[in-house]
C-alpha cells in the first residue's frame, strides 16, 4: 500500500485509515456528517494525492486527446480545464477525467486513482500520434480546499487578489511553493485544488498554512467518506459505482460532455448507435421521505418487479432523507415516477427527482 505525503498528519489527527486504490487513505477524522457539514457551511480540506496526473506533450497532443476523449478538446484555451470521459470501442467508459490545457503542446490529464495503471496503459496503446505520455502521479501531492470560505482561506495565503474562474487554473507560487491552482471541485461548493511537488516536510508546511488560514472558519480535515456524500448530493458520478466499462456516457447522463458531432473518437460509432436506437436505461436520481439507507447494489422495484438497481446511496447529511442514484429501465425513469427501494425484503417508497438533490 502506498502512503501520501500527508499520511503522518492523518495518523497524528487520529483519522480512520482504509485501503483505497492502492493507498492508505483517511476515510474520516471526527465524523463523516461533521466533515460534510463543515464543507457545506464553511470550509474543509481533503488529501486527494492518490489521484493520477498524466502529462501529455508533443505537437499532436490536441489530436491525441481529441481521439481518446468524448468532449471537444479544441474548445479549450491555455489555463482552462474540461470535464470529459474516455470510452472503449463499444461505448463503455474507460474513465472520467479532467483535461488541463497548459499550451498547444502540453496537457495534464487527471484520472481516478483506481484506474491509473489501466488508463495509462490504454492511452499508450492508443497513442498513434507520437505524443509523449508521462505518469507523474507519484511526484505530485494534491489538496482540495472546498467550501464557501475556501476563497478567503486560499486568498489569505496567496497574499494578493486571486481571480480564477470556474474550471480554470493558474501556475503560481502559494506559500513559497510552485503550484498548479485550479477551481473545479467534486463537492458542489466553491473550492480549489492545489497540485505541488515536494517531500513530507513541504507537504506538512502547506497543510499547516491552510489549517492556520482557516482557523477562524473552523476549517476541518475531511476524508473520503464526506467526499463521497458531498458528491452524491450533487449527483456527480463515481467511477466503479455509477459508471464503468459496462455503462456508456449517454445513459449515465453525460451526454452534455459527449460531442457526437466531432470527428471520429474512440467509441463514437457505438454511441451513435445507442442514440439512434434510444436509451434502454438511464442513471436516475431517487429520494424518499421514509427512513431508509439505500446502498450500492440494492434492487429498485415497481410493483415488486425489478426495474433497476442502486449505484450510489446514502442519507443526505443536509436534507436528512435517503438519496440515491441508480440505473432504471427507461420507461420508469421520468421525474415524478414512484419507484421502491428494495431493502432486506421490504419495499420502501421513493420517487424520481431532478438533480442535484440540493440546490445552492
Amino acid at each position: 500500500m502506498k502512503k501520501t505525503k500527508f499520511y503522518h498528519i492523518h495518523e497524528k489527527l487520529g483519522a480512520k485509515i482504509v485501503e483505497f486504490a492502492g493507498y492508505l487513505m483517511p476515510v474520516q477524522y471526527s465524523s463523516i456528517i461533521a466533515e460534510h457539514k463543515a464543507v457545506r457551511n464553511t470550509v474543509g480540506v481533503f488529501d486527494v494525492s492518490h489521484m493520477g496526473e498524466i502529462f501529455v506533450t508533443g505537437e499532436n497532443v490536441s489530436d491525441f486527446i481529441q481521439h481518446i476523449t468524448v468532449n471537444d478538446v479544441n474548445k479549450l484555451y491555455s489555463g482552462r480545464v474540461q470535464y470529459s470521459a474516455m470510452c472503449y470501442e463499444d461505448g463503455g467508459i474507460v474513465d472520467d477525467l479532467l483535461v488541463y490545457k497548459f499550451s498547444d503542446t502540453k496537457f495534464m490529464l487527471v484520472v481516478n486513482a483506481s484506474n491509473l495503471d489501466k488508463d495509462f496503459a490504454w492511452m499508450n496503446a492508443n497513442n498513434k500520434f507520437g505524443v509523449e505520455l508521462s505518469n507523474l502521479s507519484d511526484e505530485y501531492s494534491l489538496l482540495a480546499v472546498q467550501g464557501p470560505k475556501s476563497i478567503e482561506v486560499i486568498q489569505s495565503i496567496y497574499g494578493k487578489e486571486l481571480n480564477i474562474e470556474y474550471y480554470n487554473f493558474i501556475e503560481d507560487k502559494l506559500a513559497d511553493t510552485d503550484m498548479i491552482i485550479s477551481r473545479t471541485g467534486y463537492t458542489g461548493e466553491v473550492g480549489y485544488e492545489l497540485y505541488f511537488k515536494g517531500d513530507e516536510a513541504a507537504a506538512e508546511k502547506i497543510w499547516n498554512k491552510i489549517i492556520e488560514a482557516g482557523k477562524d472558519f473552523n476549517i476541518q480535515p475531511a476524508g473520503l467518506g464526506a467526499r463521497d456524500s458531498l458528491r452524491l448530493e450533487y449527483g456527480f458520478c463515481l467511477y466503479g459505482n455509477d459508471i464503468d466499462n459496462t455503462t456508456n456516457p449517454l445513459e449515465a447522463g453525460l451526454g452534455w460532455i459527449t460531442r457526437l458531432n466531432k470527428k471520429g473518437f474512440i467509441g463514437k460509432d457505438a454511441l451513435l448507435k445507442v442514440k439512434s436506437e434510444g436509451l434502454k436505461r438511464k442513471l436516475t436520481a431517487l429520494t424518499s421521505d421514509q427512513k431508509a439507507f439505500p446502498r450500492h447494489g440494492y434492487d429498485l422495484t415497481v410493483g415488486g418487479k425489478k426495474v433497476g438497481s442502486v449505484t450510489s446511496g446514502t442519507v443526505s447529511p443536509v436534507l436528512d432523507v435517503p438519496i440515491a442514484l441508480g440505473y432504471v429501465d427507461i420507461e420508469y425513469a421520468s421525474e415524478g415516477n414512484e419507484i421502491d427501494f428494495s431493502i432486506r425484503g421490504k419495499e420502501i417508497p421513493a420517487k424520481v427527482v431532478k438533480l442535484p438533490f440540493i440546490k445552492n
